[in-house]
Formats: C-alpha cells, structure tokens, sequence
C-alpha cells in the first residue's frame, strides 16, 4: 500500500465514473517505497482512446497543457502537485540516439506490456487506485529492498544510450548497485560508442543530477569510470591515481556544502572536476557538457583563486572583483582541508571586509564626479575605474576621502 495526497480522490473518482481506470506509476511510486516525499505523481489511464477526451474530463480542476500529443502526455497543476496523465504505449526503435522512437498508445493495453517501456524494473511498478493493490510484474519492489537496479528488458534498453547515464545517476543518488547484467550491458554500450549519440544537452541534465542529487557523487564517477565511460569524458584519462582520488574526496566534501543555489553548486563542482586539467581539456570538457554561455567564465574565474595565508585586504578584494569569496573558499577546503584554519581565518577577514559574497561597493560615483564640475562623458568610465581600484588598493575607505584623492588627481 502507498499514500497519496486526499485531494486526488475527487479526480480518481471523476475519471472512474467515466470507465477509466487511472494506476500511479513511475517516481511517486519508487520514492514512496524508498520513504522520500514527491509533488509529482505519473498516471497511466487505462481505457481511454484519447488525449482529447482526457482533456475534457479534467478541465474541471484546472488548466490543462498537453507536451506530447504524439505519446500522449498531458499535465496539470492541481493545488501544488504536478501531475502527468499518460496513455499506455509502446515504443519501436526507428533510428539511432535517444529520440529515435515510434510511440503507439493503446486503450487497454495491459500493464504488464505497457511497463516494459521502462527503463529498471523499480521504475515499472504501478499501483491500482481502484483496487489497491500493486502491479509489479518485473519484481522492481524486489529489486528496491535488495537496492539492486536491473533493466525491464535488455533489447529495449540497449536501444536508449541516455538510460547509461540514467542508469549511473540512480546508482549515485539511491546508493544502489548494477546488477551484473546490467553492468555488462551498459559497459558494451559504451564500448560501442553509444554515448556519442546523445545530445549534450541531455548528457548535462543526468551528470547535474549525480553531482547535485548524490550524498555521495564519487560513487557515480567511480561507476562512469569502471564502466568505460571516460572514453567518452577523456579528460579524466589525464588525471593521475593520486589527483583522482583527492577529485573524489573532494566532490563528496562539496555535496555538503551546497548553496540554495542549483547554478552555483554546478560551478562548483564542475569547477572541481576539472581543476587539474590542462586549460585546454578544461574547455573541451565544459563545452561537452553544456553551451550555457555563463557556465565556462564562470567555473575559469573559479578556479583561478589561488587562497594564501599571507594576503593582504587589497589582494582579497580584486579576488572577490573576480569570483565569489565564499565559492573559492568553499573550494580551497574541498581541496586542501589540512588548510582548514587558514581558509577560515580568510574567510573571517572577508566578513569584516563585507566581500565574502560580493565584490567590493565602489564608494565613489558618476554624481561626485558632476559635483566637481565635471561634464558627463565617456571619460567618466575611465576615472571610475581608477577610483575603484585605487579603493581597492587601499588609498581611500569612504566617499569623502574618494572625493579628496580625486581632487588631487584632478587638480593638482
């Protein structure tokens, strides 16, 4: 037996009244049996031929967004639960990579043949709302108690390179393991260079969710590099055993110290993962794995602060111009915690210093520079920036003394 939230009844019940038999499949079941809360519950509608007539049944209870008229997906926002209606399918390899797939949705497919879609027998449990009762025809809740991922079938599944990465993400974030079957199949895989098939886009989206899901990331790079997948991720080769192991206790460190943040916790591992590569590896991993324009500056400017028990305020300053103090601190202790104190103690004086998340305010601005008489001009930029790195190097602290250092530049 599951729960699930009350308020659903009223739309199991509509949905029942026209002869439809609604089962919840997918995550919400697999979390539920793992003990993790979930606001986004999959339905599987057996007996309806149709998105259309889906559609007009649940207009009731909110809007209504159709994303896959082609294999019949359509979503609703009800009170703050995501909920995906699906109709049963099948899916026929037509072409290579991820998307090369011919859907065909059935009425009254039964669940047994509409679950073998699924990628691991934990994900192709479903539970009969009408009846209460479980629909697990591949042992998946077997499979969860032994904390063992396996495929539904081999022949669908070696026929999706994306369910690698999958398959290594789970792994990493529930603390499973492959089964011996499994582990063979995704090594051959790999070995046949199937992960090259995938988009980056799509590559990028499972690597986030090892680094950013797992309690423990290395377990997940340690499967990627024993299943051979760093023929795909090459830069790792260069890594020798040393710095690899110091890479994996690191990533594990900085799972616990994530932000609030998905973007920066991203740079911040990525920032770790490719510190000791050449520059130009650097480059060519991060673009492997993403064209956000924002990510590659971001993790570079990372990785250039070199932390120095002997810096002085203005040296913390112009690192602070260039990246977050706290993100490199952060780093430099997944890095060097033998250096604990004195990131610490860096870490007090950029408190004091008002820069451990931001770089320093300028305290002069383009209004003083007109109340000394000067006119607007594309000049202003200039004395700016002068002004703002003499700041920074300690020759003023507040406005009035910017005011006289810039008099005294200007007029004497």
């Amino acid at each position: 037996m599951i729960y699930y939230p009350d308020i659903l009844d009223i739309i199991f019940d509509t949905l029942h009244k026209h002869h439809i038999k609604p089962i919840i499949v997918g995550g919400y079941i697999r979390d539920s049996l793992l003990g993790k809360d979930s606001k986004d519950i999959d339905i599987e509608l057996y007996g309806v031929a149709s998105l259309a007539h889906i559609e007009e049944i649940l207009k009731g209870f909110g809007k209504i967004i159709t994303v896959g008229k082609s294999f019949g997906v359509c979503k609703l926002l009800y009170n703050d639960l995501d909920l995906d209606f699906s109709l049963p399918r099948t899916e026929t390899k037509v072409s290579a990579g991820h998307t090369g797939f011919k859907i065909s949705t059935f009425a009254n497919l039964d669940f047994k043949t509409a679950a073998q879609r699924r990628d691991f027998t934990l994900n192709a449990i479903g539970f009969d709302i009408e009846n209460k009762v479980f629909l697990d025809p591949y042992n998946g809740r077997e499979a969860l108690r032994q904390k063992v991922l396996h495929f539904v079938n081999k022949k669908s599944f070696a026929e999706d390179p994306l369910r690698i990465l999958r398959a290594v993400q789970f792994c990493s974030r529930f603390d499973f393991s492959m089964s011996e079957e499994l582990f063979s199949l995704c090594k051959e895989m790999i070995s046949h260079n199937m992960l090259q098939e995938l988009p980056k886009e799509r590559v990028y989206e499972e690597i986030k969710k090892l680094l950013l899901q797992s309690k423990k990331p290395s377990v997940g790079l340690l499967l990627l590099k024993n299943l051979g997948a760093f023929s795909y991720f090459k830069e790792f080769l260069t890594l020798d055993e040393n710095m690899w192991q110091k890479t994996l206790l690191a990533i594990d460190f900085m799972a616990t110290q994530f932000t609030n943040d998905a973007q920066t916790n991203i740079v911040l591992m990525l920032g770790l993962l490719s510190l000791s590569f050449e520059q130009n590896a650097k480059i060519s991993f991060l673009k492997r794995l993403s064209d956000e324009k924002k990510l590659l500056p971001c993790v570079l400017e990372l990785q250039e602060c070199n932390l120095q028990e002997k810096m002085n305020d203005a040296t913390l300053m112009r690192l602070a111009c260039k990246a977050t103090m706290k993100h490199c601190i952060l780093l430099s202790l997944a890095l060097y915690p033998q250096n604990a104190a004195t990131y610490l103690a860096i870490q007090k004086r950029a408190q004091k210093l008002e820069i451990l998340y931001k770089a320093p305010k300028a305290v002069l601005y383009g209004k003083d520079l007109i109340n000394l008489g000067l006119e607007p001009s594309v000049k202003f930029s200039q004395i700016l920036q002068n002004a703002y790195d003499a700041q920074i190097n300690g020759e003023f602290k507040t406005n009035a003394e910017a005011q006289l250092w810039l008099k005294r530049k200007l007029f004497s």
